[in-house]
């Protein structure tokens, strides 16, 4: 059985049998709600790819000390696989965040398309952002993740473009899902990469506009298969394809320090 992890930035620098304190939220949670006793063992993560195996020692009212049993660090999987998500209502799009996460994503890009019916507020940017983030680190600590995601800030459609256009001058694959592609997402895929991109448009699908800007920037449009999915459930989908068809999730992915 797996151990619960939470988040502890300094496991990146400890050593075996050094004593670590759990506190703040992480610390809270783990002696409130989980109420983790002395003996019992979790790992702590870095969310850059370090692993501690730790047993508590002591536990407090909202904290925990444990001792470093073991360290790792998983290994980066390639390729590395990046989401372009248009904002959506309902929280569609957090939803799309959530399943990405369990499903090993590697970046994840915001984006305010033209048919986004939901907006970031200029003035609540950060708030928004933030909700990305916390739904990204909880979906990371559930799946059992070292590696986090990382979130990019808000881009429009022409920041998009441009970095489509680095990403592809650096080699990455970029695919554009679209429901009027021929282009079925295997053949794609028939070259090794070390890093492909999804981009999933907002429900209205992806303003003709934009796809000829995204496309003209490098971006290769593809059909996901034979029926239509929500933007909640079409980047996870291609992530979970790509991820079986290059191996991504055939490697063991620990080294022990």
């Amino acid at each position: 059985m797996t151990l619960p992890v939470y988040r502890a930035d300094e496991v990146g620098c400890c050593d075996l049998g050094d004593l670590l304190e759990l506190v703040g939220s992480e610390g809270a949670h783990a002696a409130r709600v989980k109420r983790h006793r002395v003996g019992e063992r979790v790992d702590l993560v870095d969310g850059r790819g370090t692993r501690a195996t730790c047993e508590v020692v002591a536990a407090g009212p909202s904290d925990l000390q444990l001792r470093v049993l073991s360290r790792r660090v998983d290994a980066v999987t390639t390729p590395r696989l990046v989401l372009v998500q248009a904002l959506a209502k309902g929280g569609r799009d957090l939803q799309a965040v959530e399943s990405a996460c369990e499903l090993g994503v590697d970046r994840i890009i915001p984006w305010q398309a033209e048919r986004s019916i939901a907006r970031w507020p200029q003035k609540k940017s950060n708030k928004s952002h933030a909700k990305w983030v916390d739904q990204a680190s909880a979906a990371s600590k559930q799946s059992r993740r070292a590696r986090w995601p990382v979130v990019d800030d808000l881009v429009g459609t022409p920041d998009l473009c441009e970095a489509v256009r680095e990403a592809g001058s650096a080699g990455a694959l970029v695919i554009l899902a679209h429901e009027e592609s021929s282009a079925p997402l295997r053949v794609l895929l028939e070259d090794t990469v070390e890093e492909v991109w999804v981009i999933v448009g907002p429900e209205g699908g992806i303003a003709p506009a934009e796809v000829e800007a995204l496309t003209g920037s490098g971006a290769r449009p593809a059909r996901l298969g034979p029926h239509i999915m929500r933007t909640s459930s079409a980047g996870p989908a291609a992530l979970a394809a790509i991820a079986a068809m290059t191996g991504h999730w055939d490697e063991e992915g620990q080294a022990t320090l």
